[in-house]
């Protein structure tokens, strides 16, 4: 019986199983295209005549309920349920975000303004405000016969994905002495490919496993009590018994990201050259800066679909065991003993809107320190809306053109400290934002990595050959 309790409230969680994508690599002046995702005015006075990206992934997990040792879970024959260590708190959290950065390329055209083409595929899994006492004790006790509450409260679990097929321009606004701004903005149009949500508010529930005396020593089947509400909403009909997942034709939507950078350049005469006809030049291939501030805010927008179902039901009801088993789905068990009191027939999936601070410190044109701040604007109690987990990170560096090295230094929300390590090398890089952390822990509760290979060309050195330190 448990069991289909636990399949029934937690069915959503178990079929969606940002922080930043490509954490610690897009601190990086030659990260090139990748700076779209968190900034797309980066890409107008670049290092580079045009990057070309030909595949990228990035995946995070970061929750504050399981700590493992990742080492050990990779091996054959470890139990999650009695090696891992467990936190349960009144409102447990999980946010997975999956970013795949597939052919894309950047490219300046003049000396004021940039353009990008990008195609991303993404997917984010939240499950927000569970109860960890009510998981623990189920799955404690989940084959026995025995009497069980779960007192949920409100809780949230969204899952969705889609593809993004984007143009990203950018623009010089300011060019005068010390000060330098620019701005830029991405269009990105939205294929959904799916989206499955529950949010339930005031959800209790109380099993009673031996049901009612008939007398005799004899009972009826259990009995499940419960109240409150459960809105419960997917695309397609993904309840239907043999479904095969077909991309949906109806799904489209709209998104765009918006951001700008000041440098500040104390030493910009330095890099300036005159050429034979009197035209003074700066140096394309070299940063100018020595203070830098970014801020950006991406993914707004939502993604439409038309042949979507969102039910709220109203569970406070007494049902008997027999009938919840005899049920063929948790859509069956909603619609057959609880009383709908809601309902659309489409539904929509909003982006996790985020929004970014960042400030990277130019010492000496090979050594920097990036602080960088992430934010989630969407909030987790949102509906069907998917959300970043808040991050803040301190980065320091090694850049160069072929080659950079950093380690991000990283609080991110629901799983504390990490610390990970990244490599740049001509057209590879790869990393991780906890790589760190996780050889030296047996409790992580965060994981992450990164990697990709794309086709960099840079700006050539100009005629001024002389290094310039901003020191």
């Amino acid at each position: 019986m448990k069991k289909v309790i636990v399949t029934s409230l937690f069915a959503i969680g178990s079929m969606c199983m940002k922080a930043q994508s490509y954490l610690g690599y897009l601190t990086d002046n030659y990260s090139g295209i990748h700076g779209v995702v968190a900034n797309p005015a980066s890409i107008v006075d670049s290092r580079f005549k045009t990057d070309i990206n030909l595949v990228g992934l990035s995946v995070l997990g970061t929750n504050d309920y399981y700590g493992i040792n990742v080492l050990d879970a990779i091996k054959d024959g470890y139990d999650f349920d009695l090696n891992a260590v467990k936190t349960p708190l009144e409102h447990n959290n999980i946010v997975v975000n999956t970013d795949i950065l597939g052919p894309s390329f950047m490219f300046n055209m003049g000396k004021k303004s940039a353009l990008a083409v990008f195609t991303r595929l993404r997917a984010f899994a939240n499950i927000n405000d569970i109860n960890g006492d009510s998981i623990d004790n189920l799955e404690d006790d989940l084959d026995a016969n025995d009497d069980f509450s779960i007192n949920e409260g409100d809780f949230f679990v969204a899952g969705n994905a889609w593809t993004e097929y984007g143009i990203s321009y950018a623009s010089v606004f300011m060019n005068k002495g010390k000060h330098f701004l620019k701005g830029g903005f991405s269009l990105k149009y939205l294929q959904g490919l799916g989206s499955v949500y529950s949010y339930g508010k005031d959800v209790a529930v109380n099993f009673e496993a031996k049901g009612t005396s008939l007398g005799g020593g004899l009972f009826t089947t259990g009995s499940l009590d419960s109240s409150g509400r459960i809105t419960y909403g997917h695309f397609d009909d993904v309840e239907t018994d043999n479904y095969k997942y077909e991309q949906p034709k109806n799904a489209t939507g709209f998104g765009a990201d918006l951001g700008f950078t000041y440098e500040w350049r104390p030493k910009y005469a330095t890099f300036s050259s005159t050429s034979a006809d009197g035209e003074t030049n700066m140096q394309k291939d070299k940063n100018k800066y020595k203070l830098k501030l970014g801020l950006s805010i991406t993914d707004i927008g939502y993604i439409n679909y038309g042949d979507g179902m969102e039910r709220t039901y109203d569970i406070t009801n007494n049902v008997d065991e027999d009938s919840i088993v005899n049920e063929d789905s948790f859509q069956d068990i909603l619609d057959n003993l609880y009383r709908e009191i809601d309902s659309k027939n489409t539904i929509k999936a909003a982006l996790p809107t985020a929004f970014h601070l960042n400030a990277d410190w130019n010492f000496n044109n090979l050594l920097y320190l990036n602080v960088n701040m992430d934010f989630a604007v969407v909030s987790k109690s949102a509906g069907n809306a998917s959300s970043v987990a808040n991050v803040v990170s301190i980065t320091p560096r090694y850049e160069s053109k072929w080659f950079s090295f950093y380690v991000p230094l990283s609080s991110i929300q629901y799983s504390g400290f990490q610390v990970g390590a990244g490599l740049r090398m001509g057209p590879l890089y790869f990393g991780s934002g906890s790589i760190v952390s996780i050889l030296g822990s047996d409790t992580t509760k965060s994981a992450d990595v990164y990697a990709g290979v794309k086709i960099p060309i840079y700006e050539s050195g100009s005629k001024n050959k002389n290094d310039v330190s901003l020191n």
